[in-house]
């Protein structure tokens, strides 16, 4: 009778640890009831969890009962080290009988008067998660049972716990690929931009990354990399160079002195991580793009009426494969209509072909066209249904052709610093619309001079804007430069002099006042052997 009683007595305080409504508590909840329950049926004092953090090596207190100072003190104990840490090292119970500064690390289990302590590790799949210990303010003989039964609550806690840190885990990567990958693409006047981005097998987010940014000297910066490893650890190495490329390229005009810092950075703090990176810069003007590539794979690149190429783009290593190395760049013409694509190994690497052959699918699929359309034919044709077995990213940037080409309008206020954003601007527009070299520098000293003029004599004190528009018509380019103040009288006997120099470098000039203000309008053909004169 006395063995059936025993034996019904285990089978309730197993119950009493592992029933089925522990299933709908989360969190802090489930710990506090565990703990609860497990100090209970063991005639426990104190129960704690420390959890083990895989950076630093240390448990931390993370929940208990009867000692609650050790987690509002934040205790940490060392992997390895002390009554928790030996139990975590050896994945083994402990069972101390003398609880003083010479069997544990923490202090406070002394200072509390705990006299007997238990400890198990918490386990999943042969991996430590952390220690649940139970202790007593006297001497306490733990029988077999009673570790069995405080293994039974650490288990239970550790499927929790690995549960709750996958969820976490899969909501950080999700919040990480939000904040890390462009939310959109900038709006760049003649250019057209596309992308895609998709995590390798069943994973959210990777170390795979592309992106596109301004930069203050009015080049823009383009960027694809592949981060060697998957998931989370991946995406938090690819966010920090991303963000190390991005300061560096602020001070750096040569994209290959750019991938040498970040190199060197990544040698320094992160040693052991390795990335392909294909960084490049294009000009103000769109016609060139500047290259340098730390181990990623060529771009292609797709001029009008030419069938796609490889670019002959020198590869040299991978950021964190060699120290001290020189990168090198190269430039390559970027034609009116014509496009660049960049992407990552997964779009074009499969286990069971040679490279060269998605290489070559890639190399044929990527034709004159929107951008967006050429990331969706690149995708359909190397991805189709299947899921992708590494990550894919894919950046298209696109110049406008002189068809594309709209009127370009600007309005700034009247001031010396806006003088640069209308050449920048301008100087995009007359590329983007074929005009000849010699036609652009003539229309730039027209248009600047004329809001030149604007700046020194439309307005006074209170200032004013400069309104400046430019179109094709037929074989010429008209530009229009306008204000709403009242001019003041030229000063000196070397001003007003303006109107005859657009005059000599454009082929018709003409002035209007009235008394909203002044209109200059500038003519200029668009190519020199139409150019008159007139």
């Amino acid at each position: 009778m006395s063995m059936v009683a025993s034996a019904e007595d285990r089978l309730r305080r197993i119950g009493f640890v592992s029933d089925n409504p522990l299933a709908h508590l989360e969190g802090q909840d489930m710990l506090d009831e565990v703990l609860d329950r497990v100090r209970r049926v063991l005639h426990a004092d104190t129960a704690a969890v420390l959890l083990l953090e895989h950076d630093s090596r240390e448990l931390v207190a993370t929940a208990a009962l009867g000692i609650e100072v050790e987690v509002r003190q934040g205790v940490r104990i060392p992997f390895g080290r002390g009554f928790a840490g030996t139990v975590a090292a050896t994945k083994k119970p402990k069972l101390l009988e003398r609880i003083d500064s010479t069997t544990v690390l923490n202090q406070l289990l002394w200072e509390k008067g705990i006299q007997t302590l238990l400890g198990v590790p918490l386990l999943v799949g042969g991996e430590v998660l952390g220690v649940l210990h139970v202790g007593t303010f006297r001497q306490h003989k733990f029988t077999d049972d009673d570790i069995e039964l405080l293994q039974l609550a650490a288990d239970r806690i550790a499927l929790s716990v690995q549960a709750q840190r996958s969820q976490a885990a899969r909501a950080a990567a999700a919040e990480l690929q939000r904040s890390l990958l462009p939310p959109r693409l900038p709006s760049v006047p003649f250019l057209d931009l596309a992308a895609r981005y998709v995590p390798g097998g069943r994973a959210s987010v990777a170390g795979d990354w592309y992106d596109v940014f301004a930069l203050p000297s009015g080049w823009l910066g383009v960027v694809i990399g592949d981060v060697v490893g998957h998931d989370l650890p991946a995406a938090v190495v690819m966010g920090r160079l991303r963000s190390a490329l991005r300061a560096y390229a602020l001070d750096c005009g040569d994209p290959a002195e750019v991938l040498s810092k970040l190199d060197r950075k990544a040698q320094h703090f992160e040693p052991g991580i390795m990335a392909t990176v294909l960084y490049g810069m294009v000009e103000p003007g769109f016609e060139r793009i500047h290259l340098s590539s730390a181990g990623h794979l060529p771009p292609v690149l797709v001029r009008p009426g030419q069938p796609a190429v490889l670019t002959g783009l020198q590869i040299d290593p991978p950021i964190g494969a060699l120290r001290d190395i020189r990168r090198h760049s190269a430039v390559i013409e970027m034609s009116p209509g014509g496009l660049v694509c960049l992407y990552t190994d997964g779009l074009v690497e499969r286990r069971d072909r040679p490279i060269d052959i998605g290489l070559e699918r890639l190399r044929k699929v990527v034709a004159p066209g929107p951008a967006d359309s050429v990331c969706a034919k690149a995708m359909a044709a190397l991805i189709g249904d299947d899921i992708p077995e590494d990550d894919v990213a894919l950046l298209v940037v696109r110049r406008h052709d002189a068809a594309e080409v709209g009127p370009l309008d600007l309005d700034l206020p009247a001031v010396p610093e806006a003088l640069k954003d209308v050449r920048a601007a301008m100087r995009r527009w007359l590329s983007a619309a074929g005009v000849s070299p010699d036609a652009t520098a003539d229309l730039l000293l027209a248009v600047g001079e004329a809001c030149t003029n604007v700046v020194e004599h439309a307005y006074g004190p209170g200032g004013g804007t400069v309104t400046v528009h430019l179109h094709l018509e037929g074989p010429d380019v008209v530009a229009t430069v306008a204000d709403r103040g009242r001019w003041r009288a030229p000063r000196g006997s070397n001003r007003g002099r303006g109107i005859l120099l657009m005059q000599r470098c454009c082929d018709d000039v003409f002035l209007a006042r009235t008394g909203d203000g002044t209109t200059v309008t500038i003519r200029r053909a668009i190519v020199e052997g139409n150019a008159g004169r007139r």
